[in-house]
């Protein structure tokens, strides 16, 4: 499946999480050399999630090379070379951090320092094989998780305007402290039936802001759940519902379709930006005083971001909003992609932003032309006049 995968451009990506179940055949063995994290009382289980569990404790570098020896055994020996690394925090049932000890100490004390390990012991493992440009997918980042390849996602947030907002801030402020690999479940995790025209309003507005983010991603628990399949592993849990991107209805899907092709006409400009993250540090996902710290106003704006230099992008985060002001910071003009406006820098205006449509501008005379961009994207249908239903 691996290689059919490959053959169709396709790399499979494996859920990895770091909680060792009591019947795992390989529990007792990890207990016996203290590859599990540790409790000062009571029974140890970190999580009750499909069965007792237990955290393998990432800051053992014994239990490090044990775990990425099973992963390689079982996953990466088979042509797989990209990890999901999930309940990277750790997540535990009850947050007691006094009661939970680490090889290097408590958690109180030293608690923070987990994700980076977990993401450390995949990046030492696939390094020693040789694999180069090293990424994985984690739920989780500490000061300096960027050395290991972490591609962060700010985990299982709620389908809800006011969380794509905090998702906005997050994406900014993770940009800011380091970490260019950045992204969002779109549309939220918790919740959302995609037959609600209210909820397809929200993952329109968020799959358009997400095609502007450091990686483009649909992810989400949607409601109602499905019937149980199978008893064991994964099986074990519900599935959501349908969550691709012709579950939402017809308008949202000429819509996702609109952007996914401006995302695929954008990949030069976006590699190389996510060029200069790996080299220079510089977020391709940054607040407008990044780039314009010589204008105050730019300081202030927290609603609207660069998408590398050329780029300024202005999300819509509320429901039933068809406008919004824009602030264009100075030193530079600026054009509406959409309608080719022109705009002197230094002043807010006011634009539309029908249902399709997520206000964005570029520098007049910058490297990209975003119209020849949109001249890529074709669609079947008309979009002048989409309305949600």
């Amino acid at each position: 499946m691996v290689d059919e995968l490959k053959g169709m451009g396709i790399e499979l990506m494996v859920s990895i999480w770091p909680t060792v179940d009591y019947k795992s055949e390989n529990f007792s063995e990890m207990l016996e050399k203290g590859y599990l994290i540790r409790t000062e009382r009571g029974i140890r289980i970190g999580m009750d999630f499909q069965g007792n569990t237990i955290h393998y404790d990432a800051t053992n570098p014994d239990a490090r090379n044990f775990v990425w020896n099973t992963a390689k055994k079982n996953y990466y020996d088979k042509g797989i070379n990209i990890f999901w690394l999930d309940e990277a925090e750790p997540e535990y049932a009850v947050y007691d951090f006094d009661n939970y000890r680490y090889h290097l100490g408590s958690n109180s004390q030293i608690g923070n320092i987990y994700p980076l390990m977990y993401a450390k012991t995949f990046y030492d493992g696939m390094d020693s094989e040789g694999q180069k440009n090293i990424i994985n997918l984690i739920r989780c980042a500490w000061a300096g998780s960027q050395r290991y390849g972490a591609l962060v996602w700010s985990g299982d947030i709620h389908s809800s305007f006011l969380s794509m907002r905090n998702q906005l801030a997050a994406g900014l402020n993770m940009g800011m402290a380091g970490i260019p690999w950045w992204t969002t479940d779109i549309g939220g995790f918790h919740g959302g039936n995609p037959d609600d025209p209210e909820f397809r309003e929200l993952l329109i507005r968020w799959f358009e802001w997400g095609t502007f983010c450091p990686v483009m991603r649909l992810h989400g628990d949607r409601e109602p759940k499905k019937p149980q399949f199978g008893i064991t592993g994964g099986a074990g849990c519900l599935s959501g519902a349908d969550n691709e991107v012709w579950s939402f209805g017809p308008e949202a899907y000429e819509i996702c379709k609109k952007y996914l092709n401006i995302r695929e006409a954008l990949k030069p400009y976006i590699k190389r930006h996510m060029e200069h993250a790996h080299i220079l540090g510089r977020p391709i996902m940054r607040p407008l005083f990044y780039d314009f710290n010589y204008d105050n106003l730019a300081w202030e704006c927290e609603d609207a971001y660069m998408f590398g230099s050329d780029l300024l992008v202005a999300p819509i985060t509320s429901a039933k909003t068809f406008e919004r002001i824009v602030y264009l910071p100075k030193g530079t003009d600026w054009k509406n992609v959409w309608t080719g406006g022109e705009y002197k820098g230094g002043q807010q205006i006011k634009v539309d932003a029908e249902i399709d449509v997520i206000p964005l501008f570029c520098r007049i005379n910058s490297e990209i032309d975003f119209r020849k961009v949109l001249e890529t994207v074709s669609s079947p249908t008309s979009l002048k006049n989409v309305t949600m239903k």
